[in-house]
């Protein structure tokens, strides 16, 4: 049968090619390749675009959970403090080990409840087996009319193999916000269509660029070709950024998510995008 000629994927537990992990932005070179790599990774460059529009707004306790790097911290303002959270399995499964980076096992964070303003959360709920739970620290941590600032990716490939589970649509999110106790739930597109298009098509060309688990003479030959397709990637690069302008589309790289803790006063910040 035609089924059984295809590779059984439920228990795969590698993936054949994975894009380096992000480094903190401490010192100039790692602060300039970041923002390299957010000008070819449409997927990143979207996510920063829209929280370089709302987190120097903060002000209070932010709690960044899931924060590998640490990424974002650098756009906060002195009236915003920062906290970084993450699971004891980081570094085991996502590369990421960060100094000042509080880390927990278990499904309860160890966090005061109602002890924060502002919750943040970065493509980290689609990697969460139980993300209903997950939802309910986010609710239990914030402080009435505290808000969350959450992300997820749509278009996007299966990675971190085995430990990516879920895709999330604006409704699942809506649903799973509200269960949860938020409210004024907005739920933002990033990119559209051609976005989509640009970034596979890039997705296509990245092993070529930077190979790996390729033997010697197969690194080269991949090299090679990549090199003569980069005026190409470049191309696309330059159409997937300036497509991120238009508006967002149902088919697209992921979706930026603002809601406000039900009970209690509005917070401040988190303007609508």
């Amino acid at each position: 049968m035609p089924l059984l000629r295809r590779k059984n994927l439920a228990y795969s537990t590698a993936e054949r090619w994975r894009p380096p992990v992000f480094r903190p932005s401490i010192t100039f070179g790692q602060r300039l390749g970041n923002r390299v790599r957010r000008f070819f990774d449409l997927q990143a460059g979207s996510i920063w675009n829209d929280l370089a529009t709302e987190l120097p707004t903060l002000r209070g306790k932010v709690l960044d959970v899931g924060c590998g790097a640490q990424p974002f911290r650098g756009l906060l303002s002195s009236q915003a403090s920062y906290f970084g959270l993450d699971t004891v399995d980081a570094k085991e499964h996502f590369g990421y080990e960060m100094p000042d980076t509080l880390y927990y096992a278990g499904n309860i964070w160890p966090v005061t409840d109602e002890s924060c303003d502002v919750v943040v959360c970065t493509e980290t709920l689609e990697h969460v087996v139980d993300p209903n739970a997950f939802v309910g620290e986010m609710h239990r941590c914030l402080r009435p009319g505290g808000r969350l600032l959450l992300t997820v990716p749509f278009a996007a490939r299966w990675h971190f193999i085995p430990y990516d589970y879920w895709r999330f649509t604006p409704s699942g999110l809506s649903v799973i916000l509200g269960r949860n106790g938020f409210t004024k739930v907005e739920v933002y597109a990033r990119g559209n269509a051609v976005t989509v298009a640009c970034y596979k098509l890039m997705a296509l060309m990245l092993p070529f660029l930077l190979p790996r688990g390729r033997s010697p003479i197969g690194s080269w030959s991949a090299r090679v070709l990549g090199v003569a397709a980069l005026p190409v990637f470049v191309g696309v690069a330059l159409i997937g950024n300036a497509s991120l302008r238009l508006p967002g589309g149902d088919d697209c790289l992921g979706y930026t998510v603002l809601a406000e803790r039900a009970d209690g006063r509005a917070g401040e910040g988190l303007h609508p995008l």
